[in-house]
């Protein structure tokens, strides 16, 4: 009989997670092209609760590719690139079993679409990933996330075109064949239900004015990412059946705003869309009844080619990865989801939720029964130093304490979660808002909003924290 866990395994995960266009910087170095991060600009005035950038017409993409006047965040973020070593050693220190964090596109393929890839970024992924086994760090590797090539959005309308399925594999047959002994854990696509808003651009590379059924357009391109995924993942297997292919959503959980049936239905309808369409594509090997319909009830028209379904049939993820930061409502005949009024919001507008991700886990896991992977968890807040040079985060170490129990009572729920990578384990730019001062981090990065200060890296109380709970498996919180 299968025992009761009630404790993390003992070769669980713990670490964090970062992604390459938000730490390295080095944006124009050793031969590396221009990605979509590469041109979000971080305007003089901007909201905390509004999304900077994300949105532009060809025109605007190909002048700020060649801009140097104005302030564009990523460009530079905490160079990593450079300090990847001393970084590294912080997060060693703290006993991290892993780290989550990707390749810039950009710096293997500067356009996307070259014959041979850059030598020069290869190697820098070369050391990165010999420096994390080298500390013990299991290097858990995103082929995407968020950078896809300028190249490619002008030229072919990103991932609107079949072409990009096959550019995308020969990026991922280059690093497979590199790295397949390196690398045990792959995430092919970072949240990969991106679809509404700036995830329109940020993950499918699309512009708007280019299409006449805009609704048609980003099914069409997420189809492209089904078969390349699926392809990729074909092939991952074929060169190393010991690595194992994750695929990752944004957990976009939300609750019916009441108990009416027809509250429930409607968030029933909206969980399909945004999570479990994405999810049973990649994990369960089909396009489900559900989807069929919504298409057909919103005159979206999606064109397969010859072998897709074949495609996505046989080559399934092995293990499901996802972010979790927030939950909200939902009320029938209102499309966008409300804040829940019993929840405490973030100043960004995010309501904590640990329960919810207790239930995210359960939900997913009944549903698939697949291994589980916590690609980000955390809380942006606004640091500060003291005159000392300490930092008190505590409300960050009591968000991530409640988040850590609720996965552990998962656990005992027979949830089989493997790893956590908390978001942020170094301060980097924030993906949304484009600022420096979203801090997310146990390592207070010594620069602000707009790239200025002393790139000094400083402990936070989070820090001394999270070791503890390292040591102890999750037992000392």
């Amino acid at each position: 009989m299968k025992k009761y866990q009630k404790e993390f395994p003992t070769n669980f995960l713990w670490g964090g997670a970062i992604a390459a266009n938000q730490a390295e910087g080095a944006w124009n170095v050793d031969g590396k092209g221009p990605s979509m991060a590469d041109i979000e600009e971080l305007p003089e005035k901007y909201s905390r609760t509004s999304i900077v950038g994300f949105k532009h017409t060809r025109e605007e993409l190909l002048a700020a590719s060649n801009d140097v006047e104005k302030f564009y965040p990523r460009r530079n973020a905490i160079d990593f690139y450079h300090t990847y070593k001393d970084d590294l050693s912080l997060m060693s220190e703290m006993g991290f079993k892993c780290l989550r964090t990707s390749f810039n596109w950009t710096r293997i393929f500067p356009n996307g679409d070259e014959t041979e890839p850059n030598e020069a970024g290869l190697q820098f992924y070369d050391n990165l990933i010999d420096e994390m086994i080298c500390k013990g760090i299991e290097p858990i590797m995103t082929v995407s996330h968020y950078e896809m090539p300028i190249h490619l959005i002008a030229q072919y309308g990103g991932w609107y075109s079949r072409k990009t399925i096959d550019l995308f594999v020969n990026f991922c047959k280059v690093l497979f064949e590199r790295y397949h002994t390196k690398v045990k854990y792959w995430i092919l696509l970072n949240q990969i239900n991106s679809l509404g808003g700036w995830g329109e651009f940020a993950s499918l590379g699309m512009l708007e004015d280019d299409f006449v059924d805009w609704n048609s357009a980003l099914y069409q391109a997420t189809h492209h990412q089904f078969v390349a995924c699926a392809q990729a993942t074909e092939l991952a297997h074929r060169i190393d059946s010991n690595m194992q292919i994750g695929m990752m959503l944004g957990d976009d959980t939300s609750y019916p705003a009441t108990c009416k049936p027809e509250d429930v239905f409607a968030n029933t309808q909206k969980l399909q869309m945004s999570l479990y369409f994405y999810s049973d594509v990649l994990l369960r090997g089909e396009y489900p009844g559900y989807a069929l319909r919504y298409f057909h009830d919103h005159n979206i028209k999606v064109k397969f080619g010859t072998n897709d379904e074949k495609m996505i049939k046989e080559n399934t993820a092995d293990f499901l990865s996802f972010s979790y930061y927030y939950t909200r409502i939902t009320e029938a005949g209102n499309i966008s989801a409300k804040d829940n009024p019993h929840l405490e919001k973030s100043i960004w507008g995010w309501a904590t939720d640990p329960l919810g991700f207790r239930n995210s886990l359960n939900q997913y896991w009944d549903r698939y029964q697949l291994p589980i992977f916590i690609a980000e968890n955390g809380l942006g807040a606004l640091d500060k130093i003291e005159i000392d040079g300490t930092i008190h985060d505590d409300y960050r170490i009591s968000y991530l304490q409640a988040h850590i129990r609720a996965m552990k009572e998962a656990i005992k729920d027979g949830v089989n979660v493997f790893g956590y990578a908390s978001w942020g384990p170094i301060d980097i730019i924030s993906c949304s808002q484009g600022e420096m001062s979203k801090r997310y981090g146990y390592i207070y990065v010594d620069i602000d909003d707009r790239g200025n200060g002393t790139r000094k890296r400083l402990k936070k109380d989070s820090f001394y924290w999270y070791k503890k709970v390292i040591e102890s498996n999750g037992e000392n919180l």
